[in-house]
């Protein structure tokens, strides 16, 4: 098996001098190891580099906190660093937070997926640092789901949020580190921006290729199959069906107590889609939607990751739910401003109307893939590996 090398490596070996000497704050949270497993706080305070602000994303710093879970500025007690949150008040770096420091570090694991808000901590960082004329480096690791498969639709700019800021398809098959290149070329944040690259990925890459140990990103992302089905599944989470929240199986299985399913299972092995299979399972989900009650859904099995389509596929099982029981299926209701929580998600009303019309999922996603077309030539520009 290849071991690749993620940017903090580069960094420590060959790249130390360009944080030496400098007041640095550093965007991270447990995900953010060496190669050894240690602690890239612990590891860079040990190198010599000055780290005097700690920021935090969604999560937290250890990743301990619920989704959606907003928390405020604390001191890390091992190192006596203040930690900033960027998911509670604000979610920007502010110019007093900023005023001490030299350069912004970031090192954080993301799963390839749009919605990820790790992302859009990042992009409005990187709009402070232009803001503010500091430096920004972002140390790369690999997208899990590879650098090749783009898919689902592209976001539109009236749906834009902290779940999808820039049209970006869902999965849109980059690395953190091109991602941040794309973010401030394409979309005109224009800050002093250098990534330090892997050494070692290759774009046909999918996580349990590279060597490098699996940590949850986030509490809900207990492993690469759970990224793998994220995509699609994740849109689950915008209805009033669980997506596995309070399982042992987050976004692998979903159901809800209303549900049959073995019908379910049925229904959607019938549809035939590439690189999947269904079977009908029980749960009780001790979180979230439906907590202490017995639920009967689906278990996804992905039998082939390589023609797997999870957005496809979580678009098929919630047209197949409405179509089966729409007495009871929902999405969730609009927030204040007349937007519903799906459509942030999916980045356009156009496939929550659809299913309401009756449409397939099929008829649905040939609408999305022209303007995937123009985003793959889009990101070329900004690709740092073959």
């Amino acid at each position: 098996m290849d071991k690749v090398q993620p940017g903090l490596e580069l960094l420590l070996q060959r790249k130390i001098g360009m944080v030496a000497g400098l007041n640095i704050g550093f965007i991270t949270n447990h995900s953010s190891v060496t190669a050894n497993l240690t602690s890239a706080v612990d590891t860079l305070i040990e190198s010599g580099v000055k780290i005097s602000a700690i920021f935090a994303p969604e999560h937290g710093v250890r990743g301990e906190l619920a989704d959606g879970q907003e928390f405020s500025e604390s001191i890390d007690p091992r190192t006596g660093i203040p930690i900033f949150s960027l998911y509670g008040k604000t979610k920007k770096p502010t110019p007093e937070m900023l005023k001490d420091l030299d350069l912004l570090l970031f090192d954080i694991q993301d799963v390839g997926a749009r919605f990820y808000t790790f992302l859009y901590t990042m992009a409005l960082a990187i709009e402070a640092c232009a803001e503010h004329n500091k430096r920004f480096v972002v140390l790369d690791r690999p997208n899990p789901l590879g650098g090749i498969s783009v898919e689902g639709p592209v976001l539109e700019p009236q749906f834009s949020s902290f779940v999808g800021m820039y049209p970006i398809p869902i999965r849109y098959g980059l690395t953190i580190g091109e991602t941040a290149r794309l973010f401030n070329h394409e979309f005109g944040i224009d800050a002093d921006l250098e990534v330090v690259p892997l050494d070692g990925w290759r774009r046909e890459m999918w996580f349990d290729q590279t060597g490098l140990p699996w940590i949850p990103p986030s509490p809900a992302m207990p492993s690469l199959e759970t990224a793998v089905v994220y995509p699609g599944t994740c849109l689950i989470e915008g209805t009033n069906i669980s997506e596995g929240r309070g399982t042992s199986l987050p976004f692998q299985i979903t159901g809800a107590p209303w549900i049959n399913g073995r019908t379910l299972a049925d229904k959607l092995n019938q549809a035939g889609l590439p690189g999947v299979r269904f079977r009908p399972t029980h749960f009780t989900p001790n979180a979230s939607k439906y907590l202490n009650e017995q639920c009967e859904g689906i278990q996804i099995h992905v039998i082939d990751r390589n023609s797997f389509l999870p957005v496809l596929t979580g678009v098929k099982i919630i047209e197949v739910i409405q179509q089966l029981w729409p007495e009871r299926f929902e999405f969730r209701q609009p927030d204040q401003n007349g937007r519903f929580f799906f459509d942030l998600l999916v980045g356009t009303d156009r496939i929550r109307l659809g299913i309401q019309a009756g449409m397939s999922a099929e008829e649905i996603s040939s609408n999305w893939e022209p303007r995937i077309g123009r985003f793959i030539s889009k990101k070329e520009p900004y690709l740092l590996y073959n």
